[in-house]
C-alpha cells in the first residue's frame, strides 16, 4: 500500500511521513522543491503543486491513501488546494483520503464527501507549534512574551496527535465518513501556558499583555491583512468554545491520550533557551 503525504515538511506532514514509515508503509511525499524536502531514507519524493492539479497526477499513480491539506502552514505561503485534487485522486484509484480541514470545511471536503472514496476529516483546534512561532524567539531572547488577551483559553493540541489520527484513519478500517474534532487533553488560558512553558524549560518567563490596538498594529508590522487581523482580535475575545473544549478523540482513534502541553515544552525546550 502506497500512501501520497501532501503538506509533507510541514509542522503535521512531517509527522505523518515519520509515523507511516515507522509503520512500515510505503510513502510517497509531493513536494514543490523535492530536491529540498529532507524527509526519511526510504521515503520517495515527487514533484507536484496543489495549486496546479494536474502537476500531481504522476504523483497519485499507484497510490492508496492520501494525506492532503488545505492550507499551509509555511511562512507567506499561498495554498488553495482545488477540488480537482480528489477528482483525480478518485480517478487515479485512490481507496482512502484523510484531510487536515482548516478553520471550516470548504468544496474540497465537499468533493471528497460526494466522491466514491473512503474519507476523514481531520479537524485540529489550535496547534502546540504554534508557540514557536508565536513566543519562542522573544522568550530565547528576552524571556518575554507579548501578546494580547491573556485570558483566552485554548484546548491546544500537539501536532503529532493530529498526525497520528490522519494516519490511523489511513491505514485502518472503521473511520470512513468521521469528523474528527481534535484537542489536547487541558485547556489553558495563553497566561497558564507561558507558566507551563516557564516550568518546562527552567526560565523565568513574564508575560507582557498587549492592548487590542498594540495588537493590531503587530499584526500589521507582520503584513496581515485586516480581514485577518479582524479575525485575530474575534478569536482573542471570543475564542469559540470549540476551540477550548477538551474532548477524547485523540485516545479514543489512536488508543492511546493525548499528550500534555508539559511533555511539548519537553521535546522543544532547548528550541527556547
Amino acid at each position: 500500500m502506497t500512501i501520497l503525504v501532501t503538506g509533507a515538511t510541514g509542522t503535521v506532514g512531517r509527522h505523518v511521513v515519520d509515523q507511516l514509515v515507522q509503520k512500515g508503509e510505503q510513502v510517497r511525499a509531493v513536494s514543490r522543491n523535492p530536491a529540498k524536502a529532507n524527509l526519511p531514507e526510504g521515503v520517495e519524493v515527487v514533484a507536484g503543486d496543489l495549486n496546479e492539479p494536474d502537476t500531481l497526477q504522476t504523483a497519485l499513480e499507484g497510490v492508496n491513501g492520501l494525506f492532503l491539506i488545505i492550507s499551509s502552514d509555511e511562512a507567506n505561503a499561498t495554498l488553495e488546494t482545488q477540488p480537482k485534487v480528489i477528482e483525480l485522486a478518485e480517478q487515479a484509484g485512490v481507496k482512502r483520503v484523510a484531510v487536515l480541514v482548516g478553520y471550516e470545511e470548504g468544496p474540497v471536503e465537499e468533493a471528497l464527501k460526494n466522491s466514491g472514496m473512503e474519507w476523514t476529516l481531520v479537524k485540529p483546534g489550535e496547534f502546540m507549534a504554534n508557540i514557536l512561532m508565536d513566543w519562542r524567539d522573544s522568550i530565547r531572547s528576552e524571556g518575554v512574551v507579548r501578546d494580547a488577551f491573556g485570558d483566552a483559553p485554548s484546548a491546544r493540541v500537539h501536532e503529532g496527535d493530529i498526525a497520528a489520527v490522519a494516519v490511523t484513519a489511513l491505514t485502518e478500517n472503521g473511520h470512513h465518513g468521521q469528523s474528527y474534532i481534535l484537542t489536547g487533553p487541558q485547556s489553558f488560558s495563553r497566561r497558564e501556558a507561558i507558566r507551563t512553558i516557564s516550568e518546562g524549560i527552567g526560565k523565568d518567563v513574564q508575560f507582557d499583555e498587549l492592548s487590542e490596538e498594540q495588537a493590531r498594529q503587530n499584526w500589521r508590522d507582520q503584513g496581515y491583512e485586516e480581514e485577518d487581523i479582524d479575525f485575530f482580535v474575534l478569536m482573542g475575545k471570543n475564542p469559540p468554545e470549540i476551540g477550548h473544549t477538551v474532548v477524547p478523540t485523540v485516545e479514543q482513534v489512536t488508543g492511546r491520550p493525548a499528550r500534555t502541553l508539559a511533555e511539548w515544552v519537553f521535546e522543544h525546550k532547548n528550541e527556547f533557551l
